[in-house]
């Protein structure tokens, strides 16, 4: 990098935390956001009384593009407006957030990438490795940005990512030791407008990587398991559906990893964590930390204790017979039928929230004999309830807060039967984010 300015692009919680690194490594800092209505004194109280950082909001000036040697992008902000187009016809290199910490970050990085079961499979080996080295730090989509732990990493630490697609857009020499992608579904395609662009920015996890490096894919999934022919890395597949002759798969409910050996790893009866999706989790979060060197018994031990995340199929409490599951990560159709399929009773499912332009008929057609009621709200409801009565199912309620739908469940449910919250929609318009959607959630239900 030249002497010149770096614009970090939103005020997020990564936008912040890319400011305070490139301040620490002695670089001077624009943090620019596009909306107009935010608060400059909130923004400057939260880099900190020590920041020299100029905070610009609204348009870019042309001549304020011309001092910059880099643009640090927050993952929430497109990558194709004309502001980043501009500066990308002026020769300005245009980096993610995680292509910044990597670049100033120390050890070796697992990441973690796919439309469904990131934040499990992340948390779950990120605890494996916790028990395997010293210094370990899990970071990324899963809330902690992977800038907050630059300044604490040796030679020996150990990153644990979870990367979306819109942080894989903007990556440059990021190299995982070892990579996963879980699974390739429609999502966020309001973002990368097709699935190509959607597959391809996934795909970047890998692009790096050498013959020294893992990439862990699942077998059953037609995209991954393509992919995986292309690649010059170790590949290692994970499969819930069948024996593989190398790789990590699920045969009678037992977990059998096979290399040179099959090694039984553990039964899925040992587990806490409910499905098949969850299975498939700790196939991937298992089979990556084999490949970095754990030793099996550390991944055995781990497995069986680790309890999952929450707002993923969390178990929130039991009243009146009835069980509460806060599924409030499920923010898109694919998420929310594995939440419905794991579901072992009679279910009163809450969904709706902001239109992500998903499709929602094959979510209909997983709730099978499964769902007695669908309560709906949000900016979706009507599409989703068009699309449910298109499927043959009918028992929908129109609701027009969660407190009214989780009322509703009370009134409806009996004892034996469970509620679970799965939008199957993000929660913008109505919550700031999906923790929020589902500590509300839970509020509500444990105050009943």
């Amino acid at each position: 990098m030249n002497h010149g300015k770096v614009l970090v692009f939103g005020s997020g919680i990564s936008g912040i935390s890319a400011v305070h690194l490139l301040e620490n490594k002695g670089k001077a800092v624009i943090l620019y956001d596009g909306n107009t209505s935010l608060d400059i004194e909130h923004l400057k109280a939260q880099l900190g009384a020590d920041s020299m950082a100029e905070i610009i909001l609204g348009d870019l000036q042309e001549d304020i593009m011309d001092t910059l040697e880099l643009v640090v992008m927050s993952p929430g902000v497109p990558t194709d407006i004309s502001v980043v187009n501009q500066m990308r016809e002026k020769g300005i290199p245009i980096w993610g957030e995680i292509e910044l910490a990597y670049t100033y970050g120390q050890g070796d990085v697992l990441a973690i990438t796919g439309t469904n079961g990131k934040t499990t499979t992340t948390a779950l080996l990120g605890e494996i490795m916790s028990h395997y080295r010293k210094s370990v730090f899990v970071v990324g989509n899963i809330g902690n940005p992977y800038t907050t732990a630059v300044e604490d990493m040796t030679q020996d630490s150990v990153s644990v990512a979870e990367v979306s697609s819109f942080q894989l857009e903007t990556i440059h020499d990021f190299r995982p030791r070892v990579s996963a992608i879980l699974n390739i579904t429609p999502d966020h395609l309001n973002r990368h407008h097709t699935m190509e662009a959607y597959i391809e920015a996934k795909q970047n996890i890998a692009k790096n990587q050498t013959e020294a490096d893992t990439c862990v894919l699942n077998y059953e999934d037609e995209v991954t398991r393509k992919f995986g022919e292309t690649l010059q890395c170790q590949v290692l597949y994970f499969s819930s559906q069948r024996k593989l002759d190398k790789g990590i798969y699920l045969d009678n409910g037992n977990i059998i990893y096979k290399w040179n050996e099959e090694i039984m790893l553990c039964n899925v009866d040992e587990l806490q964590l409910l499905g098949t999706h969850n299975y498939e989790n700790v196939m991937a979060a298992s089979a990556m930390a084999l490949a970095y060197g754990v030793p099996v018994q550390i991944v055995r031990d781990t497995v069986r204790t680790f309890a999952g995340v929450a707002h993923r199929i969390e178990f929130v409490c039991e009243k009146q017979g009835v069980t509460y599951y806060n599924d409030s990560k499920g923010t898109n159709p694919d998420a929310a039928i594995k939440a419905i399929q794991a579901m072992n009773r009679r279910t009163l499912l809450i969904g709706g929230g902001y239109d992500k332009d998903s499709q929602y008929e094959e979510w209909i057609q997983a709730f099978e004999e499964k769902v007695k009621y669908l309560i709906l709200l949000g900016q979706t409801r009507e599409k989703i309830a068009q699309a449910a009565k298109k499927e043959g199912f009918t028992d929908i309620i129109l609701v027009d807060t969660l407190e009214e739908a989780v009322d509703k469940c009370v009134e409806l449910s009996e004892p034996g039967e469970a509620v679970l919250l799965s939008p199957a929609c993000a929660s913008w318009g109505m919550f700031k984010n999906y923790e929020e959607r589902g500590d509300k959630f839970k509020e509500l239900v444990n105050a009943l």
